[in-house]
């Protein structure tokens, strides 16, 4: 007569474990606004910080750089450094959506939000 009452509690335990995971992503979104990245060109010459969401949030640029014959070289160390900070937080991003997965035993890979 209460046969069903099993399923039941088997889908009280799976969305339990998707507001888990749904509180975990979260976290980690929060997370990756704070979590920085330095992108590196011409030998460190040029840095640019940013958050592991991509947002720029600082460029450091050496003096020893700049001659003004040399506008074109320095333009593209900048945006160099600015590509390589946003590859590295693609990256850490990434990263951080992995060991979620992973958590969840879900495959490898597999990218979320879905």
């Amino acid at each position: 007569m209460f046969k069903g009452l099993g399923q039941m509690g088997d889908m009280a335990k799976m969305m339990k474990a998707a507001q888990e995971m749904q509180g975990k992503m979260a976290q980690i979104q929060e997370d990756l606004e704070t979590m920085t990245v330095v992108g590196e060109s011409g030998a460190g010459l040029v840095k640019a910080t940013a958050t592991a969401k991509g947002e720029l949030t600082a460029l450091d640029i050496d003096p020893s750089i700049f001659n003004g014959d040399d506008k074109e070289v320095v333009e593209d160390l900048i945006l160099a450094a600015i590509k390589d900070a946003q590859q590295k937080a693609q990256t850490k991003s990434q990263e951080e959506m992995a060991k979620l997965t992973e958590g969840l035993g879900l495959p490898p890979g597999m990218k979320l939000p879905f």
